[in-house]
């Protein structure tokens, strides 16, 4: 293949005679004919399934890497505790609703039931099962205006419904950002979550739902 622009063209040392009326190779026919060249050639044997393979492998591992370092989780405030919780469990917020009590039940985590667009759904306090106390200094806030909300978490088919003072969203977190919890936390607290992120000048607790969902069908159902 001619690669004049190489050896004496505007890549090379610029001797070739038609450079002063081309100005630059891109505006020679040599130069174009050489890329048309390129790009018309008997395409090697096992070049495609060699690109494929590549290509796969780079797409798999991008995914396994992303998948790896990358923790997407919601955000909320429960009274003075900031807490995250996978976005794989997190099924929908809605706004504050008729909770049902049912007779019998004293058991301070399970509050009732609720209704979910036509199918009835067992609340219960999240706050209780974390042990977390009554705050009795005002809360400093992320917005002015808070609206309390009602999240909406399902795993295995399991759905269960809680109160929650305040809910920030959706936020990505490197696996690296992921801190041991700090002893600072409550007993409860410490004991079901996987460590703590670094987030607007706060400790953000992480939720294991593992252990979460494990627990309360134990402490709810029997």
């Amino acid at each position: 293949m001619n690669n004049c622009y190489k050896l004496i063209g505007i890549a090379g040392d610029r001797s070739c005679p038609e450079l002063p009326n081309f100005i630059h190779c891109r505006n020679c026919p040599v130069y174009s004919n050489i890329g048309r060249q390129l790009l018309e050639r008997t395409i090697p044997e096992n070049y495609r399934h060699e690109r494929t393979e590549l290509f796969s492998q780079e797409r798999a591992d991008a995914k396994t890497l992303t998948i790896a370092e990358t923790l997407t989780v919601v955000i909320f405030r429960l009274q003075g505790e900031w807490l995250a919780l996978s976005t794989q469990v997190f099924k929908e917020s809605i706004s504050p609703t008729l909770i049902h009590t049912l007779p019998h039940r004293s058991n301070q985590i399970l509050r009732g039931l609720v209704n979910i667009r036509g199918e009835l759904q067992l609340c219960i306090s999240l706050t209780h099962l974390l042990n977390l106390e009554t705050a009795n200094t005002p809360i400093a806030t992320l917005s002015p205006v808070v609206y309390p909300r009602m999240a909406v978490v399902e795993k295995a088919g399991s759905v269960w419904v809680f109160s929650v003072d305040e809910l920030y969203g959706i936020r990505r977190f490197q696996q690296r950002e992921l801190r041991d919890t700090p002893n600072s936390m409550t007993a409860a607290t410490h004991h079901f979550t996987k460590g703590f992120f670094y987030w607007r000048e706060k400790s953000l607790g992480y939720l294991d739902e593992e252990l979460l969902f494990t627990t309360l069908d134990r402490k709810v159902y029997r």
